[in-house]
């Protein structure tokens, strides 16, 4: 017997039986549930009456729009913020970027239910109103590191040399930046992107905080379906907002791979 087990394990292959147990249980499973919930109705018939039900519903169609503005917004706002923040962290003579870096991330270690009352708790002590602009705060202020970090991990792994020579071909500070580093550092703002957009389009519990449950993102209507038995419905709108982020990763992922040709042709 514990020859057998000994053996298993021997081979090298055998040690993605765990990853590979995981993967089916926790996310293969419940994705297939979720279409699988999405095209059938309650008595387990198929049918496209809950993607028309979505359709046919002007409330739900401006929820969803109106999560993508805010997601859009958010990480804009977190580039603008992370990138110059990621690039000054990277810069040598920086001596106590580590330390920083961890700063940076140290609000990643507290919960983000908890982050979000601290927010609410922060607003309510500067008697600043709930609203869009606190939901705003609120996300930006979750997600940034989520953008500076991928960013900074980019910029520190790059070849300084070639910064030296665009600089010794008479290159100004900006057309350094704009055609070494920027597009040098593409593939960290991608994945920022990716990292900051996917959990702020499908939130709910930071827009019911942040805004009194007066603002719904598209998050909040699944959440809403799902607990008041309307499963079917709800799994709809989840496969919806699923197909939104595999179509925002696909896109990042071909920019990041043209960009990274571009690059091997320069």
């Amino acid at each position: 017997m514990l020859s057998n087990i000994s053996r298993f394990f021997m081979r090298r292959r055998n040690w993605t039986v765990p990853y590979a147990l995981f993967l089916v249980i926790f996310v293969v499973m419940p994705l297939l549930l979720i279409v699988l919930y999405a095209f059938t109705d309650a008595e387990g018939a198929f049918t496209f009456a809950n993607f028309r039900k979505f359709m046919m519903h002007p409330e739900a169609i401006n929820t969803f729009v109106y999560s993508i503005g805010i997601a859009v917004i958010t990480t804009l706002a977190c580039f603008i913020l992370g990138y110059p923040a990621a690039y000054i962290l990277s810069q040598k003579r920086f001596n106590t970027s580590q330390t920083m870096v961890v700063l940076f991330i140290l609000p990643m270690w507290v919960n983000i239910l908890i982050r979000t009352l601290a927010t609410v708790a922060l607003f309510d002590f500067l008697n600043l109103p709930l609203g869009e602009g606190a939901l705003v705060f609120g996300m930006v202020y979750n997600f940034l590191p989520f953008m500076i970090y991928p960013i900074y991990n980019t910029l520190q792994k790059m070849d300084s040399s070639l910064i030296e020579a665009a600089q010794d071909l008479g290159a100004t500070p900006l057309q350094v930046f704009r055609k070494v580093i920027l597009p040098l550092s593409m593939p960290g703002i991608m994945s920022g992107v990716v990292m900051v957009f996917m959990p702020t389009v499908s939130t709910f519990a930071i827009a019911e905080l942040l805004t009194m449950n007066n603002i719904k993102l598209f998050g909040t209507t699944v959440q809403e379906s799902i607990y008041n038995g309307m499963w079917n419905y709800g799994a709809a709108l989840s496969l919806i907002m699923l197909l939104l982020i595999g179509v925002t990763a696909l896109f990042t992922n071909e920019d990041d791979s043209a960009q990274n040709e571009s690059g091997g042709v320069i």
